[in-house]
């Protein structure tokens, strides 16, 4: 049964989303995951008003030839099965797109990537893989990495371009987690570490940013193996 995009929430502008391009943003709802840092909880439960689709492209098609780009975030975009769908009428409106996932569900994600309708990737990596879902707030028993094994294969190897990014929280994080997660994506020209901001969204108060030292420590510990990895937002 094809499940229609939910577009919950526009940024109209930004700099920051969308590397070395003017770009928009489009939030839809829904995710698989129950990360307890997500700074977009808001958007997972009932409740959420939903923009007209018309609406969103009556405001693209007068941006168009301005904006350079467009970026679908969540939530978990690669949740519905009619996105190659909307991405391709953002296309035909002459616009880069960039497709934030969790990576979960590759096979769409491949299908996206083979069908030319995503021009950047960027994929969360949440924690190491014995951490993983902990830090995405499932149950072990209902968890298998393999999925997102798949995905950093699937992108490193056909996305156009692409970035991996880890939101480090105090309390999810260690030396050996931090080094083990860049492992999973050795040989990425791509990666960025991002110290968790606490705000009203996030489901779990008890969560704590990084010190700015320590986030530094694991950019050392990352660059061991991903020599260009970054810290972002700082």
């Amino acid at each position: 049964m094809e499940q229609y995009v939910k577009i919950c929430g526009i940024q109209k502008l930004t700099l920051l989303d969308y590397p070395e391009h003017t770009a928009c943003t489009l939030f839809v709802s829904g995710c698989n995951f129950r990360c307890p840092f997500c700074h977009n909880s808001e958007l997972l439960g009932g409740g959420v008003e939903f923009y007209d689709e018309a609406e969103i492209f009556a405001f693209l098609k007068k941006r168009a030839g301005v904006l350079e780009g467009v970026c679908v975030t969540g939530g978990e975009p690669t949740l519905y099965t009619d996105l190659d769908r909307l991405l391709g009428k953002i296309k035909d409106l002459g616009y880069s797109v960039k497709l934030d996932t969790n990576g979960y569900l590759p096979d769409r994600l491949a299908a996206l990537i083979s069908a030319g309708l995503v021009d950047y990737v960027a994929m969360d990596i949440k924690n190491s893989p014995d951490r993983y879902a902990e830090t995405i707030g499932l149950p072990q028993d209902r968890f298998d990495i393999t999925p997102i094994e798949r995905s950093i294969d699937i992108i490193m190897n056909s996305a156009p371009d692409y970035e991996y990014r880890t939101t480090v929280v105090t309390e999810l994080f260690d030396e050996k987690s931090i080094e083990q997660a860049a492992r999973m994506i050795m040989g990425a020209k791509k990666y960025f570490l991002q110290k968790f901001v606490m705000r009203d969204t996030v489901p779990s108060k008890t969560l704590t940013s990084p010190q700015s030292i320590v986030l530094s420590q694991y950019l050392d510990i990352v660059r061991r193996i991903i020599p260009n990895a970054q810290i972002r937002g700082e």
